[in-house]
């Protein structure tokens, strides 16, 4: 892993081939990508197809401070667990009754998209397998917690997570819930922005994903999962 506080990636497309390659040693038949939607489906598609091994997508989202869409003091999971930054909860203020309302919005947003997303793509089965969680950076690292933890409650053998850039924050904090974290970026820059490691970086739309996840089915008629 490298330190760089300049872009590094062209796109998302890029990154996931990049990353492919940082991950060669779990190329295998029982391996199972996992995207964290939205930015995480390109870049895990990339892998997925690389290895030829089934992709799935995980839906968690962080729960964004009042005021301030872009920062997050939590993330949820798709079976409504929920990942505090418990000291920024307390440095903010945040009632339980502010909590447990912001929470619950993001998970009717996880639920609706779940939804569409899964409308694309068979489930796959993670049971016994090498489970690799993607997302296309890691800034607070909270919502790749909650990807890891539900991806733990599936029985997958052995959790990596990947991503092609992470602040370093967020890399010590994940490392303890996973087997392994392959990250070809690791910054300790402040302030931090995943977007200022991508030369072409912006928010995916619903669709823009759909079109990924339709374009990768597309290619694996003959997908045993």
């Amino acid at each position: 892993m490298t330190d760089e506080r300049r872009p590094r990636f062209r796109d998302r497309v890029d990154a996931g081939r990049q990353l492919a390659d940082a991950l060669k040693p779990y190329r295998s038949a029982e391996t199972v990508v996992l995207a964290v939607p939205g930015g995480g489906v390109p870049v895990a598609v990339e892998v997925a197809k690389s290895f030829n091994v089934p992709l799935d997508v995980v839906v968690t989202r962080k729960i964004t401070i009042p005021g301030n869409p872009e920062a997050g003091y939590g993330a949820v999971a798709e079976d409504g667990s929920i990942f505090l930054n418990e000291p920024l909860v307390t440095q903010l203020g945040l009632s339980q009754r502010q909590r447990e309302y912001d929470a619950a919005q993001v998970l009717a947003e996880i639920h609706r998209r779940s939804a569409l997303y899964r409308g694309k793509l068979p489930r796959a089965s993670l049971v016994d397998k090498t489970a690799i969680v993607i997302d296309d950076g890691l800034a607070s690292g909270f919502t790749m917690i909650a990807a890891a933890k539900s991806v733990q409650r599936q029985r997958a053998a052995r959790i990596v997570v990947a991503s092609p850039v992470a602040s370093g924050s967020a890399y010590q904090l994940i490392k303890p819930v996973c087997d392994d974290i392959v990250c070809i970026v690791v910054s300790n820059s402040y302030p931090f922005a995943v977007a200022s490691f991508y030369h072409h970086w912006y928010d995916l739309t619903d669709e823009e994903v759909i079109d990924y996840l339709q374009a990768w089915q597309a290619q694996r008629p003959n997908d045993e999962e």
